[in-house]
């Protein structure tokens, strides 16, 4: 049997990559890019949230989609390279409202109702006992404060096609295991979280990208937004 692939070496790796990979210039990451952008419709510049909360924000990718106003940007990860990736990316002009900080998603530090707007990309398929973690999200947001989440319709099969498409490659020789590390990494398959979402939230405003259809095959991404009572 083969040793168990270090996860450390996994982790800088994929920290060093993760940019290319997902948001380089292949066909998948230009879905990716719309897949952020598409979060964001349905805020314009007349819309304004006093505080916003992005958990798993990496280096930084969603946060220049963003189109509302705002009076402070949160933007947390447990991973340290990839927040002072984003710390370093930040503009100038936006560098007094939008904090960097490290934070475990799944038991934030925050005050409960404390945050006007949750925002969630491509995270929630990455934590266990899922069912959990919406909880803790919901703690922290305020009353007629919005959650919005950004997951990957996998498995599937637009989204397994879409691998095909550059990430599988890239990754590999980057020397990342994709598949495995993907088996790893991706434990809740997005049927299952579209339920916990449905369930907790009888009204939530559902789009399915790029078709439109309800159909977890003919999607690459599955966006929503709940409002708290």
């Amino acid at each position: 049997m083969r040793t168990e692939p270090d996860i450390e070496i996994y982790n800088r790796r994929l920290a060093d990559a993760y940019d290319s990979l997902n948001y380089g210039s292949t066909l998948s990451a230009r879905f990716m890019r719309r897949g952020h952008a598409a979060l964001e419709r349905p805020f314009g510049p007349a819309t304004h949230f006093g505080s916003v909360l992005e958990v798993g924000a990496g280096a930084g990718e969603h946060l220049g989609h963003v189109r509302h106003r705002f009076e402070s940007y949160r933007m947390t990860d447990w991973n340290d390279i990839r927040l002072a990736r984003a710390r370093d990316a930040l503009p100038a002009a936006l560098r007094e409202k939008v904090q960097v900080g490290r934070e475990d998603a799944t038991a934030l530090s925050l005050p409960d109702r404390s945050v006007d707007r949750l925002i969630a990309c491509h995270v929630l398929e990455h934590l266990y006992r899922p069912h959990e973690v919406l909880r803790e999200w919901h703690r922290v947001l305020a009353p007629g404060g919005t959650m919005s989440i950004l997951l990957p319709c996998d498995p599937g099969l637009l989204w397994r096609l879409g691998r095909s498409l550059g990430p599988r490659d890239n990754a590999e020789r980057a020397g990342i295991a994709y598949d495995y590390w993907m088996a790893r990494e991706h434990v809740n398959p997005i049927g299952n979280l579209v339920v916990f979402l449905r369930y907790y939230y009888g009204t939530l405003r559902e789009t399915w990208y790029p078709t439109g259809l309800p159909s977890t095959d003919l999607n690459l991404f599955y966006l929503c937004h709940v409002t708290r009572a």
